[in-house]
């Protein structure tokens, strides 16, 4: 019921059209404003040439948008010029082009039968889910259907217009075995351009199979399917396909034919799979974390490294449980955060739920998932290389299609490592240092160790090995995060090569900065107080020796606050991090490059 509510026919937004030409008002049509043989001198008329102007005259009220068809400003000016033959059936005759597009129209009823010598129908950007071949003019050659809702071509195929020659269904839900059924020289045998971009097909061989019946097509629009992605296009189409001049926009040359001759012949190695090649380079930008650590601090270890997601190909057990499937598809997640692990998880769930491929139903479960990755760890310089290449072999190319037109997010991640000293035995027995530097600033005795052997000293010595160092748990923070377009990699281009700019990272805007900075300014302040009340009980005479101690802790204090201040005026000059990226699809620039990148593959 609601839909039917909701449904807009064609025929109405024609005859809406129609109804703004004002074929029948000021200044076409009949009216007193003609000026006539028979009119009064003193009536106010115009000119027909000064009606004609007003028709056309940027500025002219009476200017009406006619862009939806080529004939709609020659009629208005008959209805200027012979008015009298403005009946109903010679302006739906006169039309022959008709172009509705955006005016969610959702039914072509049979009131388009009214336009008899309708030769070119363009409806695309519409709601538009099926087309009945029994309400289109039997005139009609150009029929445009981009950008619907068409999910099937079995209705479209029965009692065609015999002259179609220019048929687009590009953007539509088909690709399904029946669809490609449809697309053969038995339904379009005048048929001469065909385009079929973005929609969803995924079975190479088979549609140009169907596409090779079509003995007058001469230009074929194909970018944008998911097979697109495959190494074998555009070579295994351009050579199936002979009697093509244009393939996506292209025109073929007499060398790119002879470049591919014989891949047809071999349709054995062609296999619907992609293959991605992932790489990054080299990083700049990072500031340098040891000038933000404290001397006093334990000692810090800081590592980089480059995270990114990326659909991959995951075979597991039928007999695994939802669960398994999951723990076997999280590849490297932990070094993602936890709104980043959302993401992926999502994106798992909606790819693992719908692409599903069954290769062998008894034994294993084929499908493909996204998932993170991460580069190795350097540690830090003015320009680290990671220099990682990963190559991802997709079989669900519908999966891949729709990851390159989503993207995927790159993340430049720290870690940082805090290690101590072990606590053992040996560190006990070196305790009694303090109480003797008690006895010796207190008295002046001589201390109990002093008056031990040379032998003790040396076996104290030797007792003394270098303290091993204890590793706390990774801190791991993001720096940074860029979000990567893919999606030219869907309309033709064979690589993505970019530069992420991810901006100017402050050492102070980090968490750590600024706990750091707090620390040191309240280190500061207590050292700044005790050198004042210093100062006030020794007056202005000689100095204590004690005071010497927070006097050097005071000047390292400044230096501290002058580092911190030197950091802060110069973080505002740091140069951005950048990071060089780019994603490659692997693509057969020859027959015989096919055969030498495949026959290793199949004799192994």
């Amino acid at each position: 019921m609601l839909t039917d509510m909701s449904s807009i026919k064609l025929s109405a937004v024609l005859e809406k059209q129609i109804q703004r030409l004002c074929l029948n008002d000021f200044p076409c049509g009949y009216g007193t404003w003609r000026k006539t043989k028979d009119s009064p001198e003193e009536a106010e008329t115009e000119d027909i040439h000064a009606l004609l102007d007003l028709l056309s005259c940027p500025h002219s009220p009476w200017r009406h948008e006619t862009s939806w068809s080529p004939q709609a400003p020659a009629l208005r000016q008959l209805a200027v010029l012979t008015p009298e033959r403005l009946h109903t059936d010679f302006i739906y005759n006169y039309f022959t082009a008709l172009r509705i597009v955006g005016k969610d129209v959702s039914v072509i009823d049979d009131s388009l039968l009214k336009f008899s010598k309708l030769e070119e129908l363009v409806l695309s950007d519409n709601r538009i889910s099926e087309i009945p071949p029994e309400n289109l003019p039997s005139t009609l050659k150009i029929l445009e259907l981009r950008a619907n809702r068409l999910s099937a071509l079995n209705s479209l195929t029965n009692c065609l217009p015999p002259r179609l020659e220019y048929l687009s269904l590009g953007s539509n839900s088909l690709g399904s075995h029946d669809d490609i059924r449809h697309l053969t020289g038995r339904h379009w045998p005048q048929l001469v351009s065909l385009d079929l971009s973005d929609c969803e097909f995924k079975a190479q061989q088979a549609l140009l199979s169907a596409l090779s019946t079509l003995t007058c097509l001469r230009t074929l629009v194909l970018e944008g399917n998911p097979f697109t992605l495959a190494p074998s296009y555009p070579g295994f189409t351009v050579d199936s396909l002979p009697q093509l001049s244009c393939l996506d926009t292209s025109w073929l040359s007499a060398d790119e034919r002879q470049c591919f001759r014989g891949l047809a012949k071999n349709s054995d190695l062609i296999v619907d799979r992609a293959s991605a090649t992932v790489s990054v380079g080299r990083v700049k930008g990072i500031p340098n974390p040891l000038m933000r650590v404290d001397e006093n601090a334990p000692v810090v270890t800081y590592a980089y490294f480059i995270t990114y997601e990326f659909i991959s190909h995951q075979t597991v057990n039928l007999n695994l449980d939802r669960k398994s499937e999951l723990e076997a598809a999280h590849v490297t997640e932990d070094c993602f955060s936890d709104a980043d692990l959302q993401s992926i998880r999502n994106c798992e769930k909606e790819s693992s739920t719908q692409d599903v491929m069954v290769y062998t139903e008894e034994t294993c479960h084929d499908f493909s998932t996204v998932s993170g990755h991460s580069t190795s760890k350097l540690t830090w310089s003015e320009c680290m290389d990671f220099s990682h290449t990963q190559t991802y072999i997709v079989s669900d190319l519908g999966g891949l299609k729709r990851f390159f037109n989503r993207g995927l997010y790159l993340t430049i991640e720290e870690e940082k490592v805090l290690s101590w000293p072990a606590a053992s035995e040996d560190v006990h027995v070196a305790n009694p240092s303090r109480p003797v530097k008690e006895k010796k600033s207190g008295k002046g005795k001589e201390s109990p160790i002093k008056s031990g052997s040379t032998k003790d000293k040396c076996t104290d010595k030797k007792k003394k090995p270098v303290p091993e160092l204890v590793q706390d748990a990774p801190i791991r923070r993001i720096l940074r995060s860029v979000h990567i377009p893919l999606q030219s990699l869907v309309t033709g281009a064979q690589k993505v090569d970019v530069l992420c700019d991810l901006g100017a990272l402050r050492p102070e805007s980090g968490v750590e900065a600024q706990t750091l900075e707090k620390d040191l300014g309240k280190k500061i302040k207590e050292d700044k107080k005790k050198d004042k009340e210093s100062k006030q009980r020794g007056g202005s005479g000689t100095k204590p020796k004690n005071i010497a101690a927070p006097k050097g802790k005071g000047k390292g204090g400044q230096e501290c606050e002058m580092d911190v201040h030197s950091e802060n005026s110069t973080s505002v000059r740091l140069e951005p991090m950048t990071v060089e990226f780019n994603v490659e699809l692997e693509k057969w620039q020859s027959a015989s490059e096919a055969h030498q990148l495949l026959l290793p593959h199949q004799n192994s």
